[in-house]
């Protein structure tokens, strides 16, 4: 039989092709690789950054937090504190009021059963009105011996405390005009200055003190009768809350313009002598 002759094989010069392909694809998943590692997800980052926020400050603080959402967890958080110690502050501001006020009914207690003075609480502090007639003589600015006595016990309340105090001189609307008082806003005004320098007498400091003339401008009962005129001349005595109180404010604001800085408006105080 025949030999059969083996075919000649011919060398493959193209084989460097596959490894070469294999090589750029390993490559190429290996920069996919490197880059996902070094892409950072800024939402997950984020939320990972509020979550620690809001374990920190919980560990700090006993209260109770609510979840937030990404993105408003520290700026959530001292809104929450704010809020707070605002309410906790008014909290303690109303407990002070109404501890003056308590203050003065217990030792004015004979005189609001008369119906010569009167205590209540308005928006601005604590008021206490007392009768002209309690102090004064019709006409005159000058305190009556029997006043004392009632000054006094208002002032043993009010040395005690640290708020502003503003006391106001009120008249009916029977205009007076003698060379000593012109109109009844110099006679109002003299009232409440009497007043102011009486309660410095007995302790209270000048610097919390404010006297201002009112005149006929607020009646608290229409000036009808001669009963209703007599409500109406007094003096009212309010013991400032702190939001109220212009003592404790700066005395200047700022100006937009910037230029020389706004005084705010001063209730001028009573000369003492």
């Amino acid at each position: 039989m025949a030999v059969r002759r083996k075919r000649a094989e011919h060398d493959n010069h193209e084989r460097w092709l596959i490894s070469y392909a294999d090589f750029v694809t390993l490559l190429f998943a290996f920069f996919v690789v490197m880059y996902s590692i070094s892409s950072v997800n800024e939402g997950k980052y984020k939320t990972f950054s509020d979550s620690l926020n809001i374990a920190f400050d919980q560990s700090a603080s006993s209260s109770n937090l609510t979840p937030v959402q990404p993105g408003q967890g520290r700026n959530q958080i001292l809104v929450d504190k704010s809020t707070a110690q605002l309410v906790e502050q008014q909290r303690k501001t109303q407990e002070k009021m109404k501890a003056v006020d308590k203050s003065l009914r217990q030792v004015m207690g004979p005189l609001i059963v008369q119906g010569l003075v009167g205590v209540h609480q308005a928006r601005r502090g604590v008021v206490v009105e007392i009768s002209a007639s309690t102090l004064f003589k019709e006409g005159d600015e000058k305190l009556q011996p029997g006043a004392l006595e009632t000054l006094q016990q208002v002032a043993m309340v009010l040395s005690l405390e640290n708020q502003s105090i503003e006391v106001e001189g009120h008249t009916d609307d029977v205009p007076i005009k003698t060379a000593k008082f012109p109109s009844n806003w110099e006679l109002s005004s003299a009232r409440a200055s009497s007043v102011v320098r009486m309660l410095i007498t007995y302790g209270v400091s000048e610097k919390r003190l404010a006297a201002v003339g009112m005149a006929a401008n607020q009646p608290v009962e229409a000036n009808d009768t001669p009963e209703h005129r007599a409500k109406n001349r007094r003096v009212s005595i309010t013991i400032l809350s702190p939001e109220f109180d212009r003592f404790n404010q700066a005395d200047e604001v700022p100006n937009p313009s910037g230029k020389e800085p706004v005084k705010e408006p001063v209730v001028e105080k009573a000369p003492v002598k």
